[in-house]
C-alpha cells in the first residue's frame, strides 16, 4: 500500500496570537507613544521577534495603525456606543462625557485616551502617522457634530445651534480631559468638569447614571 505523506500548509504558521498581541502592543504604544515605543518595546511586550513582527504587521507603521484601529474597537468603542444607543443628542453627549472622565482614569491601563492626545508634534519622518490620528480625531469631531444637528433637527436645540461650532467645542473638552487624566486628574475631577460643559445645552446638567 502505497504511503501518502500529508503535505503542509502552505505559509508560514503564525507563530502568536494575533489578538493578544495587539491588545500587548496598545499598551505600550499607549504609554510610551509612537515616537517612544521602539521594536524592541514593543517585540518585548508581545513576546515575539522582530522579523515575526514584521512578518505579521509589515512595520512599526503598520503595526501601529492596526493598534489604532484594535483601540477604536474595544477601550475607545464607548463613544460610537453612545452616540448612536442614546435616544437624544444631551443624552449621547454626556454619556460620552460621562464615560470619558470614567475610562481616561482606569488603573488597568494608561490613563487619557490613546488617540485624542496622540502624536500632537513629530519628527517629518513621521508625519503620515501624525496625519493619520489627526484624521481619527477630526472624524470624532464629525460624529459629534452630526449627533447635534440631529438633535437640532429634532427640536432639542434651538435652530440657530452651531453644530460644527459645539462640536469642536466638544471635541476640545474630551482632549483637554484626556491631558488632564494624563497629569493626574481624577475620575471625579474630570466629572466636574462634566459638570460644567453640559451646562452649554441649558437647564444644568444632569446626574450621573448609576452603574
Amino acid at each position: 500500500m502505497k504511503i501518502v505523506t500529508p503535505t503542509r500548509p502552505r505559509g508560514r504558521p503564525r507563530e502568536f496570537d494575533e489578538t493578544k498581541a495587539l491588545d500587548l502592543a496598545m499598551m505600550v504604544f499607549w504609554r510610551l507613544g509612537y515616537e517612544g515605543a521602539s521594536v524592541a518595546d514593543l517585540t518585548g511586550a508581545m513576546g515575539i521577534t522582530a522579523p515575526s513582527l514584521y512578518a505579521a504587521f509589515g512595520s512599526k507603521e503598520g503595526l501601529y495603525r492596526r493598534v489604532l484601529a484594535h483601540y477604536q474597537a474595544g477601550p475607545g468603542a464607548f463613544t460610537w456606543a453612545a452616540l448612536t444607543e442614546e435616544p437624544t443628542a444631551r443624552g449621547a453627549i454626556e454619556r460620552v462625557l460621562r464615560e470619558s472622565a470614567r475610562v481616561f482614569t482606569r488603573r488597568k491601563h494608561p490613563h487619557g485616551c490613546m488617540i485624542s492626545t496622540a502624536i500632537l508634534r513629530c519628527a517629518e519622518a513621521h508625519q503620515p502617522v501624525a496625519d493619520l490620528v489627526a484624521s481619527l480625531r477630526a472624524g470624532a469631531v464629525e460624529l459629534f457634530r452630526e449627533r447635534i444637528a440631529r438633535g437640532i433637527a429634532a427640536g432639542e436645540l434651538p435652530p440657530e445651534t452651531d453644530a460644527g461650532a459645539m462640536a469642536r467645542f466638544l471635541g476640545a473638552i474630551v482632549q483637554g480631559m484626556s491631558v488632564q487624566a494624563q497629569d493626574g486628574a481624577s475620575e471625579a475631577e474630570l466629572l466636574g468638569l462634566v459638570e460644567v460643559a453640559m451646562r452649554a445645552w441649558g437647564g444644568g446638567a444632569g446626574r450621573p447614571r448609576a452603574r
